[in-house]
């Protein structure tokens, strides 16, 4: 069993196990903290970015088409654990030759296609005057100030893939539902479980007969729109594989929350502008639905939200119809009939309102001051640019950044000098330390496997040893490009036994509630599943010729040797070689067992705990009169 780690991202996760015959690749994480290192793409021509020294932003995708640890070509399947950590899809299913299955929940796939379009229409819609590509030469590369001169094998980055690429990717997806048992080639069954993240987030289960391995990416124990997490069919798992903790462990979400919904007020209270750097789904449905709660109470209600994206309309849809992904309190307002989410009543009230982009309809509609939820978090593309420029140089507006994916500082870096004030409040729901910790014991998995980073502290806080997995034994560590050999090995595998061949059976009871019998079968294996039947017999030769030799392709049954079974008691042994002539008995203790010496015969008897032997010179009637007491005391089946 060995794990092959993709990638460097403990939140963005790509690994591939090898178990038992089948090659499984689990998530598929697109690491787009590389796009920091250039410079935004403005939706209209700013002179300001026009006459900054950089580089003009290619691509946002630092994802290998091949690497030197495995051939992506031949995985089997590929499991997505949430719509976030399936953004290389397409780079996967369209230039590696992979010709697998992908599994994946409904909600996850929908709305990781919500990303992806996202993301495509932002970086086709500027177009580009120029692109660099040059810099890419080593000689060149190295020539260049940090962290651009440190990038790894930039000759392998590849362009954003286009939709006609993510659909293709999206039709080789299968969808599956919770606790669904899917079989892999017969060889291992794979199951996916609420992870309690996002909506359609799961955990897997990975398991065969014998062996159960869980992999846990992404998932939570707070109680917010999605299902609640499954953590009981995570027990008795022979190996655990942990990604996707929280990266603000530090952090609270509801203080993240309260300290969000303050500065907002203020900012608009002041007559400012807020904008929200924001992904099109997830955390932006729970704080839509904290400022519902929110805004009348602190005078909001005059104050417009807007919505900018190119799927904000079918974001807002689809959190609403995927009822039985939700947790049991929005599952019940369903069948009142009620909107499970309040950005609904936000929307025919007019106090929330979605656009595609600032272009056509939001123009006419724009008032100040307002509250704009718009991507991408990177502040490199998309319709946060453009409000970057525009409320920039007012210190009445302000920037909150909710998304913790993203250095806020680095994000911030083209843009200096910035009059806006920047407001850092991360929400990230996934599990921390403690709650891992807790976890773990109740789980109580024999191995854990983990990325390198939560093994130790941050590097920024070295004393904080409560941030960091804690559990018996220590948990085994990877980083990326490297192959870990799993320190489970596989012992049994399930056979079947035919009707007719169990019905040739007789067992012997060698112990109490212990019998044993001897089998002479053909083995037969197809798709990982295995058969004992009963041997063919042997063709019978016509009565009027001569019998001729068996066919060499055809089994013969050959007649059993009775195995043998029990313990020889040494004093009562003895007493029966005395009863039977034979004087001067001697015996020996060894570190294997006993020696019993027949000195006038000048015979050896050799009894441990697998073997006897019987060593005399020449006198074949005398060893089988010696091998007879001997079978005196053992059993044969």
């Amino acid at each position: 069993m060995k794990l092959y780690c993709l990638s460097g991202h403990p939140t963005l996760p790509c690994n591939v196990l090898k178990f038992k015959s089948t090659t499984i690749m689990l998530d598929c994480g697109l690491d787009m903290t590389s796009t920091l290192n250039f410079l935004p793409l403005p939706l209209v021509q700013s002179p300001r970015l026009s006459k900054l020294p950089g580089w003009v932003l290619k691509d946002g995708s630092t994802f290998l088409d091949k690497t030197e640890l495995l051939d992506l070509s031949t995985v089997d399947v590929i499991l997505i654990s949430n719509y976030h950590c399936m953004m290389a899809l397409p780079y996967i299913t369209e230039y590696t030759g992979f010709t697998g299955t992908v599994y994946a929940t409904e909600p996850t796939v929908q709305i990781g296609r919500l990303l992806m379009e996202e993301l495509v229409n932002s970086i086709e819609r500027v177009p580009k005057a120029q692109s660099a590509s040059m810099w890419k030469n080593k000689e060149v590369q190295r020539l260049l100030p940090a962290p651009l001169k440190d990038a790894v094998e930039v000759s392998m980055w590849r362009k954003c893939y286009t939709m006609p690429e993510v659909n293709a990717a999206l039709s080789k997806i299968q969808l599956v539902g919770y606790s669904q048992k899917i079989e892999l080639f017969g060889a291992v069954q794979v199951t996916p479980l609420s992870s309690g993240y996002a909506l359609g987030s799961s955990n897997w289960i990975i398991q065969s007969h014998y062996e159960k391995v869980s992999y846990v990416s992404g998932s939570s124990l707070l109680t917010t729109h999605p299902q609640p997490m499954d953590q009981a069919s995570l027990k008795n798992s022979d190996v655990l594989i942990l990604t996707g903790l929280t990266q603000i462990p530090t952090a609270n979400p509801d203080g993240m929350v309260g300290e969000f919904c303050s500065n907002l007020a203020m900012t608009v209270r002041n007559g400012g502008n807020v904008l929200v750097p924001c992904y099109p789904s997830g955390v932006i449905y729970d704080l839509l639905e904290c400022l519902y709660q929110y805004i009348d109470s602190a005078g909001l209600s005059n104050v417009p939200f807007y919505f900018i994206s190119p799927v904000a309309n079918s974001s807002l849809e689809f959190s609403q119809i995927f009822a039985e992904w939700l947790c049991h309190n929005k599952q019940t307002k369903v069948y009142l009939p009620e909107p499970p989410f309040p950005h609904a009543e936000l929307i025919q009230t007019n106090k929330l309102k979605h656009y595609p982009s600032i272009h056509g309809d939001f123009s006419n509609d724009f008032k100040q001051p307002c509250v704009v939820f718009t991507g991408h978090p990177s502040l490199r593309f998309g319709d946060v640019v453009h409000f970057m420029e525009l409320w920039g140089k007012s210190s009445l507006n302000t920037v909150i950044f909710t998304e913790p994916d993203f250095s806020y500082l680095d994000a911030l870096a083209p843009y200096q000098p910035l009059a806006m004030k920047c407001v850092y409040c991360p929400i990230d729901t996934r599990l921390n330390f403690i709650q891992v910790s807790k976890l773990l014991k109740e789980v109580q998995p024999l191995h854990v496997v983990c990325p390198e980073q939560y093994t130790q502290p941050p590097p920024t806080q070295s004393h904080r040893t409560d941030l960091m997995v804690d559990c018996q034994p220590p948990a085994m560590s990877y980083r990326r490009a490297e192959v870990l050999t799993l320190p489970y090995k596989r012992r049994y595998e399930k056979i079947e036994i035919m009707p007719d061949l169990a019905d040739s059976l007789v067992p012997l009871e060698i112990k109490p509630g212990i019998s044993l019998a001897t089998v002479s079968a053909v083995l037969h294996t197809k798709d990982n599943k295995h058969v004992l039947q009963l041997p063919p017999k042997p063709p019978q030769p016509p009565a009027s010729k001569k019998r001729k030799r068996v066919s060499d392709d055809v089994p013969e049954c050959k007649a059993l040797k009775s195995l043998l079974s029990g313990s020889i008691p040494v004093d009562q042994f003895v007493q029966t070689l005395e009863k039977h002539g034979f004087s001067d008995v001697k015996v020996e203790d060894t570190a294997k067992g006993h020696i019993v010496l027949l000195q006038e015969a000048e015979t050896l008897i050799q009894l441990e705990e697998d073997s006897t032997h019987i060593i005399c010179d020449n006198d074949e009637p005398l060893r089988v009169k010696l091998r007879d007491l001997v079978l005196k005391f053992l059993q044969k089946f």
